[in-house]
């Protein structure tokens, strides 16, 4: 007989039975590779539901560390903003006020004796330093005209008692004076022959760009219009009468010893002139 793809086979073979078998025998050889799958399912389920409480309760922890990554401001302004994104989103009005803080202070103000070292600090310092014709010598300078720091600084009053301490410091005689004045030559001699150590710093103000400006500047910080102005530790000695007196009485020998002057001690160094 004949076979075709109709023929029925004989006997009683279910294909479908036959190939679910081997099937059912791993499962039942391998029970645990279906409950460990589940419990793999299960976890899985545990974490993702974890990880959702955890961003869904602190949202705002993770935000600043995107803001200093992403912000173009400042280090300083990002810290702030940082600071104040893990306080809450009310804060905005505070984190200005800290940022804007350092711009709105004002300039530190000197008084006479301040502004007397700091000018004479500059002025010393180097030769092609001059006051500015704008300034107006009846009213208080800029400080920062002067000073070479930041006087908006917190510690700017501190940075000028240093200014005072180190000019009077290295110059503990200084003198602004006229240098075809015959006062002037006068009280040059006179402390030439106490040979000095440091030697006296001498400005000749008529010979100077900004003697116009400097001379009546001089005038309202000393409280007095004569030139020459002799000071010694910063502290003006009077006329050039008063200076007489005190020089024949070794008053004005002593107070330049106790500026840290040192009588005899000169050498053959050189004046210096300004």
């Amino acid at each position: 007989m004949s076979v075709s793809s109709r023929t029925p086979l004989r006997g009683n073979h279910r294909p479908t039975q036959s190939l679910s078998l081997p099937f059912a025998v791993v499962a039942a050889l391998h029970p645990k590779r279906t409950r460990n799958r589940t419990s793999i399912l299960a976890l899985l389920a545990l974490i993702s539901l974890a990880a959702f409480v955890f961003c869904s309760y602190f949202p705002i922890t993770l935000a600043p560390t995107y803001l200093l990554r992403a912000s173009d401001r400042s280090p300083v302004e990002q810290v702030v903003l940082a600071q104040q994104q893990q306080r809450g989103p009310s804060k905005p009005k505070k984190l200005h006020k800290q940022l804007s803080l350092g711009s709105k202070r004002q300039p530190i103000s000197l008084n006479l004796a301040q502004e007397l070292a700091a000018v004479s600090s500059f002025l010393a310092s180097l030769a092609q330093n001059v006051i500015p014709s704008s300034v107006d010598p009846a009213r208080p300078l800029d400080p920062e005209l002067v000073l070479d720091f930041d006087t908006r600084s917190p510690t700017a009053l501190e940075e000028v008692e240093r200014v005072v301490e180190y000019v009077w410091t290295q110059n503990p005689v200084m003198i602004y004076c006229k240098h075809y004045s015959p006062l002037s030559r006068e009280l040059k001699a006179m402390l030439h022959d106490l040979n000095l150590r440091p030697p006296p710093f001498v400005i000749d103000v008529d010979m100077r760009d900004d003697a116009e400006v400097l001379t009546p500047l001089l005038a309202r910080l000393a409280g007095t219009n004569e030139l020459p102005l002799l000071l010694v530790g910063g502290k003006p000695m009077g006329s050039m009468d008063d200076i007489r007196i005190a020089y024949e009485e070794g008053k004005l020998q002593r107070q330049i010893s106790a500026a840290g002057g040192v009588i005899g001690g000169g050498g053959k160094r050189k004046k210096h002139h300004h």
